[in-house]
C-alpha cells in the first residue's frame, strides 16, 4: 500500500508507476483539461490517465508542456479503442503526436471488442518490444477475456483498469488479477459521484472527519489498487490527493465492502 502521493507501485515488468493520479474522462479538451491537469501536477500528482476516445490528449499534452516538469518525472497513460494490428499501430502514433511525447508509459486496450483484442495485443507487444510503450495493459477486461488473452500473449498485461468502488467491488476479478501479477487500477473510484450522498459513507466520513470522496479513495488505496479520480475543480483535486494522513480500520473496510451490489455507475 502506498504511503504518500509520491509513492509508486512496481509493475510486473519492474516499471515503477505512481499509485495515485488524475483521470480525465469526460473533461473537455482545451482550457478545461489543461487546467485540471495543471491543478493535479501542482498538487503533487505525477500520473495522468487519458484515452484516444476522450478526445483530450492534445490538452493533456499542452498541460504537460506548460508544467515545465521533466518528462521522466511524469507517468502518462492512454488507451487504444481501435482494434486490430495495423489500426493499433496507427492509433499509437496519433496519440503520441497529440500528446507531444515519443513514449507512452502505460498503453492500454480500452475495451475487449469481439476477439479482435488478440490482434490488438500483438501490436501492443510490438510497441513494448520497440520501447515505445514502457508497459502495456488492458481496461474493462473480465476474467474470461484475460484467460483467453493469456493463452496467446507473450507479455502478461501489467495493469487491468476496471470500475471499482464499494457498490461494485469486483473482488473475484481483482483476486484473479493479483494471482496473475496484473495490477488493478480503479476508474470511477468515487462512483461517478453517485456515492457521495450515500448515508453509510457519510456516517463514516463524519467519524473520520474526512469527506466521502477521501474515504472512498482511501478504501481504494488500502485495497492495493491504483486510483485515478476525475475532477475539474482545483479544490477537489487537492482534497482528493490529501488521503495519506489517516487510515480506515478493518471494521470500516468491512462496512464499505458490505455495500457491494455488483452495480456499475459509470
Amino acid at each position: 500500500m502506498i504511503k504518500s502521493l509520491s509513492d509508486t507501485v512496481t509493475l510486473n515488468n519492474s516499471v515503477s508507476m505512481p499509485g495515485f493520479g488524475l483521470g480525465v474522462w469526460q473533461i473537455r479538451d482545451g482550457k478545461e483539461v489543461i487546467d485540471s491537469v495543471q491543478y493535479a501536477l501542482q498538487a503533487g500528482c505525477r500520473m495522468i490517465d487519458t484515452a484516444a476516445v476522450y478526445r483530450n490528449e492534445g490538452g493533456v499534452g499542452e498541460a504537460i508542456r506548460r508544467s515545465g516538469l521533466l518528462r521522466k518525472s511524469l507517468f502518462v497513460t492512454t488507451k487504444v479503442v481501435d482494434q486490430g494490428y495495423d489500426a493499433t499501430l496507427r492509433a499509437f502514433e496519433d496519440s503520441t503526436a497529440k500528446l507531444g511525447i515519443d513514449t507512452i508509459d502505460l498503453y492500454l486496450i480500452h475495451w475487449p471488442i469481439g476477439d479482435h483484442y488478440l490482434e490488438t495485443w500483438k501490436a501492443m507487444e510490438r510497441l513494448y518490444r520497440d520501447g515505445r510503450a514502457r508497459a502495456i495493459g488492458v481496461s474493462n477486461f473480465g476474467q474470461h477475456h484475460l484467460e483467453t488473452l493469456l493463452q496467446e500473449a507473450a507479455v502478461v498485461p501489467a495493469v487491468n483498469q476496471i470500475e471499482v468502488h464499494p457498490l461494485q467491488t469486483q473482488i473475484g476479478l481483482r483476486n484473479y488479477c493479483y494471482a496473475k501479477g496484473i495490477r488493478v487500477e480503479s476508474y470511477s473510484p468515487l462512483g461517478s459521484g453517485a456515492l457521495l450522498d450515500h448515508p453509510v459513507l457519510n456516517r463514516i466520513a463524519e467519524e473520520y472527519h474526512k469527506s466521502v470522496a477521501q474515504v472512498l479513495l482511501r478504501w481504494n488505496i488500502q485495497n492495493e489498487m491504483i486510483a485515478i479520480p476525475r475532477s475539474t475543480k482545483e479544490e477537489h483535486i487537492v482534497a482528493n490527493a490529501d488521503i495519506f494522513d489517516f487510515e480506515l480500520s478493518f471494521e470500516t473496510m468491512d462496512q464499505m465492502d458490505a455495500l457491494n451490489v455488483d452495480k456499475s455507475v459509470s
